[in-house]
């Protein structure tokens, strides 16, 4: 790890990976134990000590200094924005309590509980050779360009960064299940890396002094799937790193009530467009005015507040939210994560549409105008991909039995049915362009698809 760089492990692991020599011998760890950390995210700030790294062929120390970085948060916890409805499901089945994290419908925040004591026993020697091994098994690892001598060299960004999501999701790290290490060091770590990569290629474009417009990350993924919490847990470490982010769904920018019901009106015995979701139940002046002032946030001191959309209200039918409650950000921002369902969706020939579904041939025109609207602003995507429509089904049938089971109001199994059969036929529709084609405007080299199974989870792509 000669010349490594970074500067500090959040996480209760002292380690560096052994040089590799010619002939490919075994990599190992050289582990030093330390207390585990108190991760309280009721904290304003926490001290880290940064570990004494030692070179696995030489007896001196990588890192000269041993002192002590404090990190101050702006928050005494962390709070993102995000756009479940009241009715939806968090996408955190693989955390095995899901009480960690707690819903406030009358703010629209997710928030952590505060931890409880943390055991403080070392580390074995083990504990971060098997972790090595495990990053390097996952199924992104070579998909986004990362070798197992590359992950050696970032393995202190790699303990950091997974210390940080610990203590995002209130989960103790010397005691991850193999469903949370996927989800952390598989999924989102990997994702979180390949990002930066984008970010680092989009600011090599400009020239020192320019107004570096931040990147626009799109995240197209079918609802249920878990990109709300991947993008929740993006957002909390380019925060954590010192990079300003801003987030937006698809849904911030759905016509307003009144909107709606115009929509209705004008498509009567439509059901694809009797509620929102659907190409047409948008309202794009608004979201190309939102994006472009996003874009704008090059400075230091500029800020703005992001729209938000109420979907509990008229009874579920939802409206734009009080602008009073939308979250502020401010600049300069470094990346935009911008995430919808039907993101990167291709009109068809109208043929096409009507063969899958005759009530689709509107929503397929009003799609004509969406990637001026959105696509176009994207510059790098990330697109989960799934085999069969319907876990749709699946996942939003688990989240509304969840929330029954928590004595919270849910649908029932046929309002379930009858909420999932309105997207159906688009994923049905536009899924197979999408993953064969790639987002409209989209660059191959700039797109990671990623596989998941039924549980979420990446997988190797067949």
């Amino acid at each position: 790890m000669a010349g490594a760089t970074s500067s500090l492990i959040s996480s209760p692991w002292q380690a560096t990976l052994e040089h590799y020599n010619n002939n490919n011998k075994t990599k190992r760890f050289y582990v030093k134990g330390y207390p585990f950390p108190c991760h309280d995210p009721i904290c304003n700030s926490f001290n880290i000590k940064r570990r004494v790294l030692l070179s696995s062929s030489s007896s001196s120390s990588i890192f000269k200094d041993d002192h002590v970085v404090t990190h101050s948060s702006s928050s005494s916890s962390y709070k993102l924005q995000t756009h479940f409805s009241m009715s939806s499901g968090c996408g955190c089945s693989w955390i095995q309590n899901n009480s960690m994290l707690h819903y406030s419908p009358t703010t629209s925040n997710w928030t952590s509980k505060k931890c409880s004591a943390l055991p403080t026993k070392t580390v074995d020697v083990s504990s971060v050779s098997d972790l090595f091994e495990f990053i390097c098994s996952g199924p992104l690892v070579e998909k986004i360009g990362i070798t197992p001598e590359k992950v050696g060299q970032a393995i202190d960004k790699w303990l950091l960064y997974g210390s940080q999501l610990c203590r995002l999701f209130q989960l103790n790290e010397l005691k991850l299940t193999i469903p949370q290490k996927a989800r952390l060091y598989h999924y989102y770590i990997p994702v979180f890396v390949w990002c930066q990569d984008q970010i680092a290629l989009h600011n090599s474009k400009f020239k020192d002094g320019d107004d570096v417009p931040p990147l626009v990350i799109g995240f197209s993924a079918p609802q249920g799937c878990g990109k709300t919490t991947l993008v929740f847990a993006l957002d909390y470490l380019f925060k954590t790193t010192k990079m300003k982010s801003a987030t937006i769904s698809i849904d911030d920018f759905y016509l307003t009530a009144e909107g709606q019901a115009k929509l209705r009106e004008e498509n009567p015995g439509n059901a694809l467009l009797e509620y929102r979701g659907n190409a047409g139940s948008h309202d794009l002046p608004f979201s190309v005015e939102t994006i472009e002032a996003l874009t704008k946030l090059t400075k230091e001191g500029m800020k703005m507040k992001v729209p938000r959309y109420d979907k509990s209200a008229y009874s579920g039918r939802g409206d734009r939210g009080d602008a009073e409650t939308w979250p502020e950000v401010e600049g300069p921002l470094k990346v935009i994560l911008f995430e919808g369902w039907m993101l990167g969706f291709k009109p068809l020939p109208a043929e096409a549409v009507k063969a899958v579904d005759p009530q689709l041939e509107t929503v397929n025109k009003n799609l004509e105008a969406y990637y001026e609207a959105w696509d176009k602003y994207i510059d790098a995507w990330v697109v989960i991909k799934i085999k069969d429509p319907s876990y749709v089904y699946r996942w939003r049938l688990q989240a509304e039995i969840a929330m029954r089971q928590a004595g919270k109001a849910g649908m029932s199994d046929d309002e379930v049915n009858d909420f999932v059969s309105r997207y159906l036929p688009a994923y049905k529709a536009y899924l197979p362009t999408l993953y064969e084609e790639g987002p409209s405007g989209s660059e191959p080299e700039r797109v990671l698809a990623i596989d998941i199974d039924e549980e979420r989870n990446p997988i190797l792509a067949t």
